[in-house]
């Protein structure tokens, strides 16, 4: 189903998915839709709907382009970096809120990421509207890359169980948008594997394939429980952006149902789950109440994630 976010039914790489998900209703594929965009399974009965979210897609190696690429581009940016893409003097900043040196104002940041015309948002409307259509079904989202960010995001947001894979990581993401934080986020899995630089944080600096291709995917901290694949150690994987594609992960790893994934002694046809409690974002920044400190007069109240 997260492949198939990426497509349509009467393409070659759309899979079927059998006769228990027979439905299936696309969003934001009009010939004219250059934006958030998926699928939403259902089962016969509609007992249980699945909101399907595309991620990325750019003229590399994890997507194939498209009309979305642009408005892609820039949700990644403004989610997933410290602080507007800023990565150095040369990058062209996706919002107005650095402040010099390592400095960033955290008030600007949070209104940059609650635009009505952002992704979240857009996701936020579909989920009123699926929930409308189906009032008694058990809402799932799931998603790859930036759809498994945005997809967890959503989950968080009203509490609904979700799947995400090779997503980077979206905890700064959330606290930004100030989303309810409750005692525990494990209706949240993320689903990644080692070699894949993006979900681990490593895809970052002037010369990675992300700065490359215009990205500052900086964040490294995941909400909820955690499976990760060591594709490194138990595939010899290098880490690769080549690794961070959904059919990579598909084909790659977990069609391989013969693989031990366990810890020596204790075999495992699945990891074990872990989390991201000790993680830390952004750590060489820091984010404060700058431009309010300064209109007031006092001084700015400066803190760090």
């Amino acid at each position: 189903m997260a492949n198939n976010a990426y497509t349509e039914p009467q393409q070659k790489d759309w899979y079927d998915i059998g006769p228990n998900w027979n439905n299936s209703y696309p969003f934001g594929w009009e010939p004219d839709a250059d934006g958030f965009r998926g699928h939403i399974f259902a089962t016969p009965d509609n007992s249980t709907v699945i909101i399907a979210v595309k991620g990325t897609s750019l003229l590399w190696p994890i997507g194939g382009g498209g009309p979305t690429q642009r408005k892609d581009k820039y949700n990644d940016n403004l989610l997933f970096s410290c602080c507007c893409a800023r990565v150095g003097p040369t990058w062209s900043t996706v919002c107005d809120c650095y402040e010099g040196g390592y400095k960033c104002d955290q008030g600007c940041l949070e209104k940059s990421l609650a635009e009505d015309s952002l992704f979240y948002s857009i996701g936020v409307n579909l989920y009123n509207n699926v929930t409308y259509m189906y009032p008694n079904s058990n809402i799932w989202f799931i998603g790859h890359s930036l759809g498994g960010a945005l997809a967890s995001l959503v989950g968080v947001t009203f509490g609904n169980p979700v799947v995400a894979f090779e997503a980077p990581a979206e905890r700064l993401a959330a606290s930004r948008l100030h989303l309810p934080s409750p005692p525990s986020t494990q209706h949240v899995t993320h689903v990644y594997n080692t070699g894949d630089p993006i979900p681990m944080g490593t895809c970052t600096g002037v010369s990675s394939s992300c700065a490359l291709a215009g990205l500052a995917l900086e964040s490294r901290c995941h909400l909820g429980r955690v499976i990760r694949y060591d594709a490194v150690s138990k595939l010899g994987w290098s880490a690769n952006i080549v690794h961070h594609g959904i059919q990579a992960l598909i084909d790659g790893i977990l069609a391989k149902e013969d693989l031990d994934w366990g810890e020596e002694g204790a075999p495992r046809s699945v990891p074990a789950f872990s989390s991201e409690e000790d993680c830390v974002d952004c750590f060489n920044w820091e984010f404060g109440d700058y431009r309010n400190a300064s209109a007031t007069g006092c001084g700015a109240r400066g803190f760090v994630h």
